[in-house]
């Protein structure tokens, strides 16, 4: 299978390219881009790839400009820095993405997407017969996404013999405990929540909530302290106090600094 990264830093295209072989030993790269033009023009002289990887923001501009001017028949994975909620639109129009620093099992993840979507290749695929890329249909998902979202503003959950109705602005923060979901108030009390932790994450107001690993949400008041803590990453203090660590993932360090600046 023929594979063509589309990325304008070196450093990412090596890593990248480690990765991929790492993953699948037998995908072929067959070519590197690192910019709309140059994109535009290898496209215009080669036999379309199976799969290409392309970053989002190039040196030239949006990559989304190169499905305007030539006819992209390959499947197509973004690589992007962008805010995880802005790019649901991409697994609604069964496009992927990869969020930059890229993750093994991520790209574990989306190769079996890919393969799955593309059980056999046939003959006239690999020669560029395929469906070609819908980039009205991605735009129109994306200006959709990029919408004002009615977030939520409070959880029903059950106190004994009676539901109780809690205001998101009274919650600490959110976690997994055994497969379960819990929240925590600033008051110290605890509820069971029938929400995964990806279905909190996309409910929650990113500017009061953030998730700092794939175990638990925090808000601006939880977060008492902040320490270095080994492998790039940070430690924090809760509060009320939690009864597990809280460690901010290496990939989402600079974003949780920036957001907690807010």
């Amino acid at each position: 299978m023929n594979v063509l990264i589309v990325e304008d830093e070196d450093l990412a295209v090596r890593k990248l390219q480690k990765l991929v072989r790492e993953v699948d030993p037998t995908l072929s790269l067959v070519g590197v881009t690192a910019s709309i033009e140059d994109t535009v023009e290898w496209m215009q002289h080669n036999p379309s790839p199976d799969l290409i990887f392309m970053d989002i923001e190039l040196a030239d501009g949006q990559s989304f400009e190169i499905f305007e001017r030539t006819e992209v028949r390959s499947t197509v994975i973004f690589t992007t820095s962008y805010d995880e909620y802005a790019l649901q639109a991409f697994k609604v129009n069964s496009i992927d993405y990869l969020l930059k620093p890229i993750q093994k099992e991520d790209l574990q993840r989306s190769l079996k997407k890919f393969h799955d979507l593309h059980p056999a290749r046939q003959s006239d695929e690999q020669a560029g017969g395929g469906q070609p890329f819908n980039l009205d249909k991605l735009l129109r998902e994306l200006q959709l996404q990029q919408q004002p979202k009615d977030y939520r503003k409070r959880f029903l959950v059950r106190q004994g013999q009676r539901l109780l109705s809690v205001e998101t602005s009274e919650i600490a923060y959110f976690y997994t405990d055994e497969r379960f979901s819990f929240f925590r108030t600033h008051t110290n009390q605890k509820f069971l929540v029938d929400y995964t932790l990806d279905e909190l994450a996309d409910a929650l107001d990113p500017a009061d909530f953030y998730r700092i690993n794939r175990g638990v949400i925090v808000t601006h008041r939880s977060v008492v302290q902040i320490q270095p803590y080994f492998g790039n990453r940070l430690a924090l203090t809760m509060q009320p106090v939690f009864d597990k660590e809280a460690i901010v993932s290496r990939e989402k360090v600079s974003e949780f600094k920036k957001w907690m600046g807010k």
